[in-house]
């Protein structure tokens, strides 16, 4: 098997089990793998675990390192084959299904102890690749590890439960019984609540806190990068990664599908190295339509992760100000207390706008926001203009789908935030002059992890003196940017007309 060239390689032409559950290609696997210290392929003592084997790559891959790097240790061709995969690398599938593939990727047969196998030393078929079919543990219908909803994933006798077995159990280090050097993976993104139109939940995060459990030397994986800026189940997850000076090194992609072509996945992706005896700043490579930056930095100078290294300065000067941030004035969702599938009613005497057009509504009958009714306010969509928060093929982002006022005694459903209300229609003029130029919407852009723009989005917009008609030459000079930095920005963001709509 391991003189075979793979030309073309079977691994790259799976098609995916879904965009949450994503096939790694051999190459990718191997750029992850090259953020580990080439000293690890040459030690007999190294074990490997990759506790979700969807196609068994990476333990193919490490497998061929071992083979090349174990040679002048263990010349014999067979007992260096029976050494690396009795005693080196481990895996853990996610399916029956997935352990029957990655057996067949690393042993060349689906059963560890066929005669078939390049393995000659295992009396079992898993091997050293388990898959153990696990139910989850319901509490308050939900499961108490994972979160899947009962009323979902309960009674699938037939089924995939979905179950995984790495983090579902208080102590992973039972599964093998053993500590492991170096843990490697692809987690599964994401667990869907069920049915049309529900959500989903994160669940990679949970396989990087299990993983860490372990306290291997080293713990690489390929996550989604929507992590940088929190979001829904990540909040605590994104104070734990950008607290950890032990992240050596992030490689950031953001667009997937240059790394898993045909894959669309919101904010993309990014693979990192965390490494148990080092700390300090982190080495941070974003990718981007083939170009390739760098930058070292500390992950938690500020409340989101800038993926840009780029952007850092720009950010850096816009602080120093200390001026009081938009994320302060921006509504949060339902600024009026009106659900998105509210429609207008039969007669009132003020204004409700919807998704598709206006309507009457009672005044009385508004709760929340009522300081604002009589105001001049403007709005933007909750949803943002780019395709799930990734930027067009030439890199650059509008960022805001719709920008408009709503004159007074005019109020909106869910499906559009509050930035700000005035008592006279030229501030809100002046504010929607703002929010089009490069400047704001670059600021707001460095949160765009997903489709969803909230008040959160805007914690870097300074507040600006509306009497004033800002443009991107008055803000450029006024944040002393170079010209290095304004061609960044717009390198990155679309002209977008100084009109309403």
């Amino acid at each position: 098997m391991l003189d075979i060239q793979y030309n073309p390689d079977v691994l790259s032409c799976l098609a995916n089990l879904s965009s949450d559950e994503v096939f790694t290609p051999p190459k990718l696997a191997n750029d992850i793998l090259d953020l580990l210290p080439k000293e690890i392929w040459s030690d007999k003592t190294i074990t490997f675990l990759d506790p979700v084997s969807k196609s068994g790559v990476f333990l193919r891959e490490i497998a061929k390192r071992l083979m090349d790097g174990l040679q002048a240790e263990i010349p014999e061709k067979q007992e260096r084959i029976n050494h690396i995969f009795t005693k080196q690398i481990y895996g853990i599938a996610i399916t029956e299904l997935t352990s029957l593939l990655s057996r067949r990727s690393v042993y060349c047969t689906k059963t560890a102890n066929n005669k078939y196998s390049v393995c000659e030393k295992f009396k079992d078929e898993q091997g050293n690749i388990v898959f153990n079919r696990i139910e989850h543990t319901w509490k308050s219908g939900r499961c108490e590890f994972c979160g899947a909803s009962e009323e979902v994933y309960k009674d699938r006798d037939e089924l995939e439960t979905h179950a995984y077995q790495f983090i579902h159990t208080d102590n992973p280090e039972e599964i093998f019984k053993m500590k492991f050097d170096v843990i490697v993976g692809n987690p599964p993104y994401q667990l869907s609540d069920g049915g049309f139109g529900k959500s989903a939940s994160p669940l990679y995060h949970k396989f990087v806190e299990q993983a860490k459990k372990l306290n291997p030397r080293f713990l690489t994986m390929i996550i989604p990068a929507r992590w940088f800026a929190g979001g829904k189940g990540l909040k605590d997850f994104r104070g734990e990664m950008l607290n950890d000076s032990q992240i050596r090194e992030i490689v950031d992609f953001e667009n997937a599908s240059e790394c898993f072509p045909g894959v669309d996945i919101a904010g993309g992706i990014c693979y990192f190295l965390w490494e148990k005896d080092s700390g300090g700043p982190c080495e941070v490579l974003n990718i981007q339509n083939g170009v390739q930056v760098r930058s070292t930095r500390a992950l938690n100078e500020f409340s989101t992760f800038v993926r840009h290294g780029k952007a850092v300065s720009i950010i850096r000067k816009v602080l120093m100000n200390k001026e009081k941030k938009m994320n302060e004035q921006v509504s949060s969702r339902k600024p009026f207390g009106i659900a998105t599938n509210t429609r207008p009613q039969n007669n009132g005497d003020i204004i409700l706008r919807w998704q598709k057009g206006e309507g009457p509504y009672k005044r009385d009958e508004v709760t929340v926001g009522t300081e604002w009714i009589d105001k001049w306010k403007v709005i933007t969509s909750y949803v943002g203009y780019d395709h799930a928060g990734n930027p067009g093929k030439d890199g650059r982002r509008r960022v805001f789908s719709k920008i408009d006022i709503l004159p007074p005694k005019t109020i909106c459903t869910e499906t559009y935030l509050v930035v700000g209300a005035f008592e006279k229609e030229p501030f809100a003029l002046n504010l929607v002059a703002y929010m089009k130029t490069r400047f704001f919407r670059f600021l707001v852009a460095q949160f765009m992890y997903s489709h969803h723009i909230t008040k959160d989005s805007y914690a870097f917009v300074p507040i600006l003196d509306m009497s004033t008609n800002w443009t991107d030459e008055e803000l450029y000079e006024r944040y002393q940017l170079s010209d290095e930095e304004i061609v960044f920005i717009e390198s990155k963001i679309r002209p977008m007309e100084l009109v309403n709509g």
